[in-house]
Order: structure tokens, then C-alpha cells, then sequence
């Protein structure tokens, strides 16, 4: 098993290119149970919805798990978290080739 060390889970993109959803899978596990950092519900959700955006289906049932432990504003507030996580770690995308006229 691979093993990988984050000095700060939020200073994603954690290296050059896509994140893939077992790292962000990964990091919801650590908030979850406290792996190496305290327990944190609303950090944990962050991750398991970006890793379930990611087509992580565990990640799916963790969420929605830990969801039923969380008020209503714990909730809004890690969505927020994963929407300004998404903002800031999108792709830049490329421009468009001028088309001829």
C-alpha cells in the first residue's frame, strides 16, 4: 500500500494535476476517525463529497453517514468548503483555437 504524507490537507492540489478521489478519500478517512488529526465531521464531509464527485462510491455512503451526525449548519458548512475547495483547485482551462473567417 502506497503511503503519503500531507503537511496541510488544504494546500491541495496536493502536486501537479487532477487530484484523484482516493486521495480526497483518504483525507475524509483521516477526519473521520482522527488518523494523525483531530476529528473533525465538517472537514471529513469536504472530502468525502469531493471524493464522491470524483466517482467515489464509498465516499457516497460516508458522507450521508457522517451527515446524520452533523446539524443542518455543520452541513452548509462543509459544502461550502468543498465549492471553495473546487473553485480554487479547478483546471484552468484552455482557451479555444481562433477560428479562421
Amino acid at each position: 500500500m502506497a503511503r503519503f504524507e500531507m503537511l496541510d490537507a488544504d494546500s491541495a492540489p496536493l502536486g501537479e494535476g487532477p487530484v484523484a478521489g482516493d486521495v480526497l478519500f483518504e483525507l475524509g478517512m483521516m477526519y473521520s476517525v482522527g488518523r494523525d488529526v483531530p476529528v473533525d465531521l465538517i472537514s471529513a464531509h469536504k472530502w468525502f463529497n469531493l471524493a464522491a464527485v470524483k466517482g467515489n462510491a464509498e465516499a457516497i455512503r460516508l458522507r450521508r453517514e457522517i451527515a446524520n451526525q452533523m446539524s443542518d449548519a455543520e452541513i452548509a458548512v462543509a459544502q461550502r468548503a468543498a465549492r471553495d475547495w473546487l473553485r480554487g483547485n479547478a483546471a484552468t482551462p484552455v482557451p479555444a483555437p481562433a477560428m479562421a473567417a
